[in-house]
């Protein structure tokens, strides 16, 4: 789904980075600090580790020295799933490059990753959906889910049933996997062991639950959702039985895995996605367009679980999402559009978290 969604979004490219009499290290520091923009307080030393091309979803590995991407680049036409040190250095392709994959993710004991892929449904990128239609996203239906070593070697598939299942995350202590599937006729939730069985669902509301991931004791986890009533509910079926969904309307939740208590963290009408966890559990940062006037601007914010107070951490024009902490709490990764070299390139960014 990612890349639909990078391509709604206008693109803006900053200024030219530090004054052109620095030299060596002070160009350096000058060009990374330019990347903060005023308000971004809780950032510092933030660096670019990308650098053309379309990246985004950037996970961290368990002990916050890799990350894990989905990029299109050099002669692909869709995204496949990469692997890089913490520093952009040592980029490696993991996925074949056949279809189109997404939603990559790394096992806390690094032995293996996950990804979904549309491979086996045909070696080309998938149609894209009819924009006619309004601002869509599409349910392939050759999407499964996929775990393989470290390297992206030895594939194992993970879900054979008809229709999408995507976007999957390992829990933290990698006794769970999280994905959403339409195999029950609405797009839910579930769990299943890592090697594919034991699937549970876990949301049975009418609308889409989808882009889930764990808290980091792996007690609880935060996803996005649309509740359509009305009008919208009539859309949202439509669509659905034509494998699209309209992704505008989006709220933010919380969930305890051992009760099922559900709560709401967002209700703005707006589109809220990519949360989050900060490893203190009472946080959750995530995207939104929650003060954009044309629905194109996103930052990332960060919400308190019990007050429902909302601070605004990235003030960029145009798009800043995915944002992952690393375990320790002292870093965060996250895509954007800033300092892109062309119109809506988006690259992987990293920055120490000041709290």
């Amino acid at each position: 789904m990612t890349r639909i969604l990078l391509v709604f979004f206008c693109a803006m490219v900053l200024m030219s980075c530090g004054d052109k009499a620095d030299t060596g290290d002070s160009q350096v520091e000058n060009a990374q600090a330019s990347l903060i923009l005023e308000g971004e307080k809780h950032f510092e030393n933030l660096r670019q580790l990308t650098f053309g091309g379309q990246n985004a979803e950037a996970y961290f590995s368990y002990d916050g020295t890799e990350l894990i991407f989905q990029s299109t680049r050099d002669s692909l036409e869709c995204d496949a799933i990469y692997r890089m040190n913490a520093d952009g250095s040592n980029v490696r392709q993991l996925s074949s490059g056949q279809g189109v994959t997404t939603c990559s993710f790394i096992a806390p004991d690094d032995k293996s990753i996950v990804y979904a892929s549309t491979h086996e449904g045909g070696e080309n990128c998938p149609p894209k959906p009819d924009m006619s239609r309004g601002y869509t996203w599409s349910l392939y239906d050759t999407y499964d889910i996929y775990k393989a070593d470290p390297d992206g070697s030895n594939l194992v598939r993970l879900t054979e049933t008809p229709g999408y299942d995507a976007e999957a995350v390992f829990s933290p202590k990698g006794d769970k996997i999280i994905f959403t599937s339409v195999r029950d006729g609405d797009l839910d939730l579930y769990t299943m062991n890592p090697d594919g069985t034991n699937v549970e669902r876990i949301t049975n509301e009418i609308g889409y639950d989808g882009g889930a991931f764990f808290s980091y004791d792996g007690e609880w986890i935060c996803w996005r959702a649309s509740r359509p009533h009305g009008a919208d509910l009539e859309d949202y079926m439509t669509l659905l039985a034509d494998g699209l969904i309209r992704p505008s309307k989006l709220d933010i939740y919380v969930m305890n895995l051992e009760t099922r208590e559900t709560i709401q963290l967002t209700d703005n009408g707006k589109a809220n996605f990519g949360p989050y966890f900060h490893p203190d559990g009472t946080r959750v940062i995530f995207a939104s367009n929650m003060h954009a006037e044309r629905g194109r601007n996103f930052d990332l914010f960060v919400v308190d679980i019990e007050t429902k107070e909302v601070e605004q951490i990235t003030h960029y024009e145009s798009f800043d999402g995915f944002p992952m902490f690393s375990h320790d709490g002292k870093m965060l990764v996250f895509a954007s559009n800033r300092n892109g070299s062309v119109p809506h390139e988006t690259n992987v960014f990293i920055a120490d978290w000041v709290d």
